[in-house]
């Protein structure tokens, strides 16, 4: 981290940080380790809300995370990120915008999504942009595959949607027919579904482009 990243991270760590026990890694959560979301948010609306709880899997440096907290103000959004510098570019994206309703885990969201969140509670997930591990022997590290699926399925609410891009041709189609293979799972569009109003185009996503590589997202739905 640079000087203002190192001190954004300790200004700024009680307002948005969820500090929770660890396990035998920093990344990981102790086995009793829980989150009670409406104390946590001090919630006075009602928690039907569209969009009430919404969540991001590897938030980065915060680009799509603001978005959505602009477009959503009165919802509860988590992010899960573990790499410092990206934390602290987020925490300083929130702060000079003045966004109060985002919580951020430096924990595996993995582990975080099957243990703090309850079956059918979230209405959002979003995972933008995974490692995409291009390599052919490195494809198993790949975040979305049928297990992570059928997490995130157990996980929406019906009705609830999950949010996917990726700028690697292979992937999205891995994604694609992983979640299409999801019980409980549906897609929104006949293939790839337009990019979201609240995705902004990152200096990332523009490389890929640059690179020639397509930018390719989806969204299924719970099916009731």
């Amino acid at each position: 981290m640079n000087r203002s990243q190192a001190s954004g991270m300790r200004r700024l760590a009680e307002r948005y940080f969820i500090q929770l026990p660890t396990g035998d890694l920093r990344t990981s959560l102790a086995k009793d380790a829980t989150v009670d979301w409406d104390k946590e948010f001090s919630r006075t609306e009602s928690p039907d809300d569209e969009h009430s709880l919404m969540v991001e899997i590897g938030s980065g440096t915060g680009e799509a995370l603001l978005a959505r907290a602009q477009a959503n103000p009165m919802a509860r959004l988590i992010a899960f990120e573990v790499y410092e510098a990206a934390v602290a570019s987020t925490l300083l994206k929130l702060e000079a915008a003045n966004i109060g309703n985002v919580r951020i885990l430096m924990v595996d969201g993995v582990q975080g999504l099957r243990q703090l969140f309850s079956p059918g509670s979230i209405d959002e997930i979003c995972v933008y942009f995974p490692d995409p591990w291009h390599k052919k022997r490195h494809h198993k590290r790949r975040l979305i595959n049928p297990e992570f699926a059928a997490l995130v399925a157990s996980r929406l609410a019906p009705g609830g949607v999950w949010r996917m891009a990726t700028d690697w041709p292979d992937y999205a189609n891995q994604m694609l027919k992983v979640a299409s293979n999801t019980p409980g799972l549906g897609n929104e569009h006949p293939d790839w579904a337009p990019r979201p109003p609240s995705r902004p185009l990152t200096r990332f996503e523009k490389r890929g482009i640059t690179a020639g590589r397509p930018v390719r997202d989806l969204t299924f739905q719970r099916i009731p």
